[in-house]
């Protein structure tokens, strides 16, 4: 993570601020003119920037016009006197995230970098850049068929529309139809419309205005807005909310939208790849997903092969994958037996390529040896009581998910470790290889949430004690007691 910027004239505040953040385990980087911050960012950005608003030479309202110029994400924490009000004021109209007024109760100033560290991790977690994305692998008559219509549509703007079962790629393919567009330098965004719940979905694609609805604090940028110029793809598009594809239609008709609570409309200049699982034309035909909207989607239609019909590809792709698994696990390479890649091409994979690259990471954790062969497979995959994986299966990864993880929890009953890091790295494992998301979100809270009840545990419930003991501020116990659902815990 980068360092949070902290720009002041006044040594005092960059002293405060710098040993109150070094409490809560952050980096930062101080400066004492706007000038000097406007230099550094030619070549680098912080994860967030505090700065106050009047110093000699340039001041806090001209470093946010740089910022928001240069890395309009990018959260900005004004700091400003109470008498200084109609500064705090232009200091929004120029995009802050928030302001600070001098003099602060410290707590309350951390709580609020935190704030805005968080909605900066959710920025870069979704700005990806097209370099990080792998390639796609496949030989086979269908891929090359999708590797083509990828090329003829290399210069256009065009929407498509990508069809084909959860688990083969989607997502791949559109990255790759953005990587080679003309789009390519800008953001490509994506969105997974049915992991979104409906009531934020709105808020997620436009964005919202301050205030538009409670807990709305800030201004925040929809996908729309963080898309501009590049490419913004809305996968499990079927499952969009009916009223939701009404304000998508109008975009895609007139290129113009409202935040949620806004009264300005927005340009948007954004090319929209889409993608589902489901026959939109049933959808359709049952009044679930509009026509008119169905058309404005479909201008050109791509289909991905499920793993099945392209089982030549699957000893590549294994190969690829076990690679791939062996790096981020920082372990050797292991290496399928001809046998064991001859029954895996005999597969079905109903979860198909996610599935296979969940298995490649069960054998690169759980497999015994460096080759493996087919009874080092995980045991619902070879025996006879396995769930058959030529059964009529809707598209869905869940059962492969659970295949893999049910072996892990086998081999995990069986190898019995004995101490809480052997615990931590099973439990880790089986995540991974079940494909959960933010692994290390879940299992960071969990370890956070233990600590904390041991602490109150210690302390007979006595919140301030327990902050002591653990070595953080009062606030900060106070908020993760509440985020994690901590029960128990009382004032000193």
């Amino acid at each position: 993570m980068k360092p949070i910027w902290i720009v002041d004239d006044d040594e005092s505040i960059r002293w405060v601020l710098e040993k109150a953040l070094a409490r809560e385990s952050l980096s930062t980087r101080s400066f004492t003119n706007a000038r000097d911050a406007m230099t550094a960012l030619q070549t680098e950005a912080p994860q967030v920037l505090v700065s106050d608003i009047r110093m000699h030479g340039a001041s806090g309202l001209e470093l946010l016009q740089v910022v928001k110029a240069k890395h309009p994400g990018l959260p900005v924490i004004i700091m400003t006197a109470f008498s200084d009000l109609d500064s705090a004021v232009a200091a929004f109209q120029g995009g802050a995230f928030e302001y600070l007024a001098k003099p602060f109760d410290l707590d309350k100033a951390v709580e609020l970098i935190r704030r805005a560290l968080d909605e900066s991790l959710r920025e870069s977690s979704v700005e990806q850049t097209i370099s990080e994305t792998p390639e796609i692998l496949g030989q086979a008559p269908a891929m090359q068929d999708v590797f083509r219509a990828i090329g003829r549509l290399s210069q256009s703007n065009v929407t498509v529309l990508i069809t084909g079962e959860s688990g083969s790629g989607k997502e791949l393919v559109a990255r790759a139809l953005h990587k080679h567009s003309p789009r390519a330098s800008q953001p490509f965004i994506a969105l997974n419309t049915a992991a979104i719940p409906k009531d934020l979905l709105e808020s997620e694609l436009f964005g919202h205005e301050r205030g538009a609805f409670t807990g709305a604090q800030t201004t925040r940028r929809g996908r729309f807005e963080q898309a501009e110029g590049g490419t913004l793809f809305l996968d499990e598009i079927g499952d969009m909310p009916f009223d939701l594809q009404t304000r998508l239609l109008r975009v895609l008709s007139d290129g113009h939208f409202y935040r949620v609570g806004g009264h300005q409309p927005l340009k948007a200049n954004v090319r929209v790849i889409a993608a589902t699982h489901q026959n939109l034309e049933t959808r359709v035909k049952e009044g679930l997903f509009r026509e008119d909207l169905y058309h404005r989607l479909n201008v050109i239609r791509l289909r991905l092969p499920s793993l099945r019909e392209r089982r030549e590809d699957i000893p590549l792709l294994a190969k690829f994958f076990l690679a791939q698994s062996a790096k981020q696990l920082g372990v050797d390479v292991k290496r399928l037996s001809e046998p064991a890649v001859h029954y895996l091409s005999t597969l079905d994979f109903p979860g198909n390529v996610r599935q296979l690259e969940n298995l490649c990471n069960w054998i690169t954790v759980m497999a015994p040896g460096q080759t493996v062969e087919i009874p080092d497979l995980p045991q619902d995959l070879t025996s006879t009581a396995q769930v058959s994986v030529s059964a009529p299966f809707n598209g869905e990864a869940r059962l492969a998910n659970e295949v893999i993880g049910n072996s892990i929890a086998a081999a995990v009953t069986e190898s019995a470790p004995q101490n809480w890091h052997d615990l931590l790295e099973t439990e880790a494992a089986s995540l991974l290889a079940a494909a959960e998301p933010e692994v290390i979100v879940k299992l960071g809270k969990e370890f956070e949430a233990i600590v904390i009840r041991a602490a109150l545990k210690y302390t007979h419930g006595r919140k301030n004690d327990a902050a002591v003991r653990l070595g953080i501020g009062r606030n900060t116990i106070t908020r993760k007691i509440q985020e994690l659902g901590i029960v128990g815990a009382k004032e000193d």
